[in-house]
């Protein structure tokens, strides 16, 4: 194979062009992975709808929840050569004080599928091998585990998984704690069924029946805030706690809608000692009491993208069975990418969808 595809975004608010061109070479210390699936994610259509600023210029390839096969090493990366990886979302460079301080998801060299550089809604890829995710693989390149989960669907890991598995580390949940998720469509879902896994008590939130349906059986109470009033909806979160054996107090609340009435509901929720971590995006502002963190003795913390170090105990967490993945995506074949983008702007998707090229 000489020739690559991509799905293009020539202008935003008009559909994605089919773009094919010469496979590009890997520079040294990196691959060109055969992308095997790439998530749909809420940000890729924040860039295409919303106006959502990207740091390279247009036509620009979107995507950057990827999972492939290595294809081709560059020089120093031979050792990638055949390997099955996902592709961290925010790839630091590892080498600035920034990153040898262990803080690599604010180094300024970071890269970002489809955003920093050409993204995964391609039949290729090229991008760094040094912070990749190795994936164990049989002869078949079908991940080695307990679980019934392919490659394509271990994409989803890159950001809808990672992304509240870093929040969640950051806010040292514990099995004591009642973790709250505002939001409950990739991101939120995925961190509700983590912080399960984490054994901690699960609340879901969401205007969405569908998305609290699916999960219902999974998390410890699911409230729809379409339905009731906001007294009601902390009523309803502070008596899980108690019903669950978790303190009222020190509530563990994971913003993942990225609506300004998420976070708006979110900081509401706050009580004494909570912490609250941003993990969803909106260009929106919002209207809040800040000195609530004062008054709770309360912590807020932004999250964003996940250190690759996560990676690989995400993908042993699904692979040993610990989380169960393959209710809550879907896979659609990579051309009909222009209908999935639509479908998904208009939360007629209820699992994360998966693009194959």
């Amino acid at each position: 194979m000489t020739t690559m595809v991509s799905w293009q975004m020539v202008k935003p608010n008009q559909p994605l062009e089919r773009v094919e061109s010469n496979l590009p070479e890997p520079g040294p210390g990196e691959v060109l992975l055969k992308v095997s699936g790439c998530g749909v994610c809420h940000t890729d259509l924040g860039f295409f709808y919303d106006g959502v600023p990207i740091k390279s210029e247009l036509p620009l390839t979107l995507g950057h929840e990827i999972s492939g096969i290595v294809q081709t090493a560059g020089p120093g990366a031979e050792e990638w050569n055949n390997c099955a990886a996902v592709v961290p979302a925010v790839m630091p460079c590892g080498d600035c004080d920034v990153c040898k301080d262990g803080c690599g998801n604010i180094c300024m060299g970071q890269k970002m599928p489809g955003n920093d550089i050409q993204g995964g809604f391609a039949s290729h890829i090229v991008v760094p091998a040094k912070q990749l995710c190795k994936v164990p693989v049989d002869a078949n390149m079908k991940p080695v585990g307990d679980a019934d989960v392919s490659l394509e669907e271990l994409s989803v890991v890159a950001d809808a998984i990672t992304t509240p598995y870093q929040s969640i580390i950051e806010a040292d949940l514990t099995e004591k704690d009642l973790a709250v998720f505002v939001g409950v469509g990739g991101v939120g879902g995925f961190g509700a069924l983590l912080a399960k896994s984490f054994g901690a008590a699960a609340v879901a939130i969401d205007v969405d029946q569908q998305k609290l349906d699916n999960l219902a059986t999974y998390v410890d109470a699911t409230f729809n805030v379409k339905e009731i009033p906001f007294k009601e909806l902390r009523k309803g979160v502070y008596g899980t706690a108690k019903e669950t054996g978790r303190a009222r107090t020190n509530l563990k609340i994971f913003e993942t809608s990225g609506t300004a009435a998420g976070q708006e509901t979110a900081f509401g929720l706050m009580t004494f000692g909570s912490h609250l971590s941003v993990i969803g995006f909106t260009l929106d502002k919002v209207n809040i009491r800040l000195s609530n963190l004062m008054a709770f003795n309360a912590t807020a913390r932004g999250n964003w993208g996940c250190l690759p170090q996560y990676y690989r105990p995400v993908v042993d967490l699904i692979l040993d069975g610990k989380m169960d993945l393959k209710p809550f995506v879907k896979t659609f074949p990579l051309d009909s990418i222009n209908e999935v983008f639509e479908m998904a702007h208009q939360r007629k998707i209820n699992q994360r969808p998966i693009m194959v090229p």
